[in-house]
């Protein structure tokens, strides 16, 4: 089998086209994409060349870990999927050329272990990924009571805290970004007084923010990192000492995580509405990529595999 693909050559460089696909296994699944969306934080570090080196970096390469489709084929362990829309985290299934995170193809051969049934969910099923990321920033601690940045991960993680009973501040610079909140407040920094925030999350990705985050802390108060950060982390230790502030890192999602929000978003405590603000036909992937990365007013692109 082959299939149509996203393939980033080298660093701005970036074509659609036919990639082979490894043979199904007994417990895996042929899925037939409709959806995928760009990811504006690791994606638009592999498309500059400045992603560090993790396990199957290099290119070429195919992006995407959000991904809807349905199963149009299976092995013979997984043949209860057949006909579902899934919910896919990336994929690594192609023969010439690497799969990180691999989900922006037409069709996709994936374990059926790690795939999420989405119902009749919508293109905003992509959002998942995101949204598990959301769930993993607040799980290792207290609520966060100030986010950093509005985009669609702040976005979600203040509307996880809010179905949780919290009422957050979410910090935004770009005046463009600063509307769509429900149920918290949305400042610009500049117009944020407070100084005694018990937990902090940023997902803005700024690594000359940590003294100014400390600043804002109260004395036993927590800075989660749960932005991905291209330059070195610092931060004045005097101040923070006086603070007795604890930092913590939230890293990529788990399984659990996107059962948790996966189950939210169907019982409709977890809103998906309203973030999907640009969508193009995959065949206009190589100038969807750029836009995405560089449009301010796009929140989040989505390609459309379906007339493909």
């Amino acid at each position: 089998m082959d299939t149509l693909a996203v393939v980033v050559e080298a660093p701005g460089q970036l074509a659609l086209r036919r990639l082979g696909l490894m043979p199904m296994q007994a417990a895996d699944l042929l899925v037939e994409t409709e959806w995928s969306a760009i990811s504006t934080g690791t994606e638009k570090l592999l498309w500059q060349g400045r992603m560090p080196n993790f396990p199957g970096m290099g290119y070429p390469l195919v992006p995407g870990y959000e991904t809807v489709g349905r199963v149009v084929d299976a092995g013979a362990d997984a043949q209860a999927l057949i006909g579902a829309r899934v919910f896919v985290p990336g994929a690594n299934c192609y023969s010439d050329a690497r799969g990180l995170f691999g989900g922006a193809a037409r069709r996709l051969v994936v374990p059926a272990a790690r795939v999420i049934p989405v119902g009749e969910l919508g293109p905003e099923a992509v959002l998942l990924s995101l949204a598990a990321t959301a769930q993993h920033a607040i799980v290792g601690g207290a609520l966060p009571d100030l986010i950093v940045g509005h985009g669609v991960l702040g976005r979600l993680i203040a509307r996880l805290v809010v179905a949780a009973g919290g009422s957050p501040t979410v910090w935004e610079i770009d005046s463009a970004r600063s509307a769509g909140a429900d149920g918290y407040e949305v400042l610009h920094p500049g117009a944020d007084t407070r100084t005694d925030y018990a937990t902090i999350v940023d997902v803005s990705g700024d690594s000359s923010l940590l003294d100014t985050l400390v600043g804002r802390l109260a004395k036993g108060g927590e800075v989660v990192l749960a932005g991905f950060y291209q330059e070195r982390l610092d931060f004045g230790f005097t101040p923070a000492f006086r603070k007795e502030a604890r930092f913590r890192i939230a890293a990529e999602f788990r399984p659990d995580d996107l059962v948790v929000v996966g189950a939210r978003v169907t019982d409709g405590s977890l809103s998906l509405a309203g973030l999907l603000t640009h969508m193009r036909a995959a065949e206009e992937a190589e100038d969807a990529y750029p836009q995405a990365f560089a449009d301010s007013q796009c929140l989040k692109m989505v390609l459309d595999w379906r007339e493909i």
